[in-house]
């Protein structure tokens, strides 16, 4: 009974949280709702007897990676809306016509899908030994793969973020070339001026005495 009452809360907060990570206008709070569907995520590796896979879940992605996202995104700053505000409708289509088709391969799956008894699972199932096996034999590509793209899209940012300098038309003084004009000063300033002034009479130096 705990472990459905688990499942379909952990479903739930899944489901809320992806729609958060796209439907948000605020990258901040996209990435927030990323580290939320990270954690339902890692509930689901519990219930499968994968705590290995649920601690990297959450050490890893859910740590030092959505770290790096938010850096980065703290670093865009108000330019991190910028590709958002100027969008094409042929994007805009492109991505509803592809999540309905992701929608109906989910549907067809499952509808054809044959639910048997589960299988028998193994004491190393989800084990640093056999998670380790798998990356470094059978998915060593598809994993150095990720690595390089989650870097790329670090650099990317980076470079996305830099504020260049804008260019000067022909003839435009620099920033430290413009002649500022003198401030002529006020009535109220002369006579203040005058009143707290005081002159400065220097005090001459003693001369160190001589000793013979």
């Amino acid at each position: 009974m705990t472990y459905d009452i688990v499942f379909v809360v952990a479903s739930l907060l899944a489901i809320a949280s992806a729609l958060g990570v796209v439907l948000s206008s605020n990258p901040f709070h996209s990435a927030l709702f990323l580290i939320l569907n990270l954690a339902a995520l890692a509930t689901f590796y519990l219930l499968l007897s994968a705590d290995f896979l649920a601690a990297a879940q959450v050490i890893v992605y859910a740590g030092a990676v959505m770290i790096m996202f938010l850096f980065v995104t703290a670093y865009l700053g108000g330019h991190a809306n910028e590709p958002v505000v100027d969008r094409p409708v042929w994007q805009t289509l492109a991505a509803l016509v592809a999540a309905a088709a992701i929608v109906i391969e989910l549907v067809f799956a499952l509808a054809k899908a044959s639910y048997r008894p589960a299988a028998p699972v193994s004491p190393l199932y989800g084990s640093a030994q056999n998670v380790a096996v798998g990356f470094l034999s059978r998915y060593l590509l598809a994993f150095e793969a990720t690595s390089i793209l989650l870097l790329v899209a670090a650099v990317g940012g980076v470079v996305l973020g830099t504020r260049r300098p804008q260019s000067r038309a022909v003839g435009e003084p620099g920033a430290f070339e413009r002649e500022w004009t003198p401030v002529t000063p006020t009535v109220q300033s002369a006579v203040m001026g005058v009143e707290t002034s005081f002159p400065v009479t220097p005090v001459p130096a003693e001369e160190p005495e001589v000793k013979h």
